[in-house]
């Protein structure tokens, strides 16, 4: 597994290229959006706004579903998701991109966005948490494209507390510490109540 993560990392990498800062900081306000989600394969939309006066939200964006690092990313999230339950706070998976090579059905040919993502959330997210099709709004009100894949976003976790003030902004194009940064954060979040 370990020797499985770290190639997927040094892909991501390479997609990614180098790591730079989303523009949204610490203390500033997440931006509202309201955009189709899938959970389970099942559409649903989803409203930022609505779903933080229920807790904490990891918003995490990942360059592609059915890429090597976001497989890997969105499996490792789903992995801990009774963590970050325990402590209070959802996850969901933004994107704006998909791949054509690591599907998990290669007989399927999306020809959407949303086709790629709703299969995703059933078969890398295991059904734990919605995946948004990001637009290109999106990724621009959070700060986070990718420069060499227009309408893609970077690596970038934001952990936005119940009062939609962001207390995690992380980029990094390798997957691994997304999940524990963003866990530790929604943890302090919910110690310091």
């Amino acid at each position: 597994m370990n020797r499985m993560f770290i190639t997927a990392a040094a892909v991501a990498v390479a997609i990614a290229g180098p790591a730079l800062a989303a523009s949204l900081g610490v203390g500033a306000s997440a931006p509202d959006f309201n955009l189709t989600a899938y959970k389970k394969g099942n559409p649903f939309q989803f409203n930022l706004k609505n779903e933080l006066k229920k807790g904490p939200v990891v918003l995490y964006f990942f360059p592609g579903a059915y890429t090597a690092g976001c497989n890997i990313e969105a499996q490792a999230f789903a992995a801990r998701i009774a963590d970050f339950r325990a402590a209070g706070a959802q996850v969901v998976g933004v994107t704006g991109g998909f791949g054509k090579t690591a599907k998990a059905d290669q007989t399927k040919d999306y020809a959407s966005l949303n086709e790629a993502v709703a299969d995703f959330s059933k078969t890398h997210c295991n059904g734990e948490f919605p995946v948004v099709a990001a637009d290109a709004k999106i990724i621009a009100d959070y700060g986070v494209p990718l420069t060499q894949r227009p309408g893609w976003s970077d690596r970038t976790s934001f952990v936005i507390g119940k009062d939609d003030k962001i207390v995690l902004a992380h980029t990094d194009p390798a997957p691994n510490s997304h999940i524990t940064d963003s866990l530790k954060a929604v943890q302090d979040l919910k110690a310091a109540r």
